[in-house]
């Protein structure tokens, strides 16, 4: 058993996959928080639903970056977990907290890395690449968080064809429904390793 911490900004569907997981038994793992720069989210509503504690931080809440930085860190000495996970966290990390947590923050894309990947890749941005590209194939990819976006280890990934006719859209579903089964299992098999390696 590990413990993780999460971060996001947006629907949560990936969040909550992976709280499924746990709440299935197939993750052995406790979800401490949620940390969110998006009160109005939906991961909120999951974080919520599963009584899992929500902090909202952001430039609103604290609008200095050092107060804002010192909020974060506050909230990971305070449940000390073994992960961080960012699930759709769409804010680039301070070196701080990097710094507090090495080779322990996973991320998931939603490109095949380093394909498509760093500033202005997010969201749809990312479908429309691939597509205007030509790519016959794309995915999720899980990796280590580094001070320079979406470059870190990579940890997994998952293929998906590009089929033709594809919209964004039509692309960011099909990708999306393996982000959600390549999350956890990544999750589930770094986390184990690590609690072993410590062990």
């Amino acid at each position: 058993m590990f413990k993780i911490g999460v971060m996001a900004s947006g629907g949560g569907s990936n969040f909550k996959a992976i709280i499924d997981r746990i709440g299935e038994g197939d993750l052995e793992a406790q979800c401490k928080f949620l940390i969110t720069n998006n009160a109005g989210c939906g991961a909120v509503g999951h974080a919520t639903t599963y009584g899992i504690p929500v902090y909202h931080i952001s430039g609103k809440t604290h609008p200095d970056q050092a107060a804002y930085e010192a909020a974060l860190l506050e909230v990971l000495d305070k449940y000390d977990v073994d992960l961080l996970i960012l699930a759709g966290y769409m804010k680039v990390l301070p070196v701080s907290l990097l710094k507090r947590m090495p080779d322990r923050i996973l991320n998931i894309h939603p490109s095949l890395l380093p394909k498509f990947g760093g500033r202005g890749f997010w969201g749809l941005h990312v479908h429309e690449a691939v597509l205007a590209a030509h790519e016959k194939e794309s995915g999720p990819t899980v990796h280590l968080v580094s001070e320079e976006v979406d470059a870190g280890r990579i940890l997994g990934q998952r293929t998906v064809p590009v089929l033709d006719g594809d919209t964004p859209a039509e692309l960011q579903a099909r990708v999306l429904e393996q982000e959600h089964d390549l999350f956890w299992r990544v999750i589930k098999e770094y986390g184990e390793n690590l609690v072993s390696s410590r062990a």
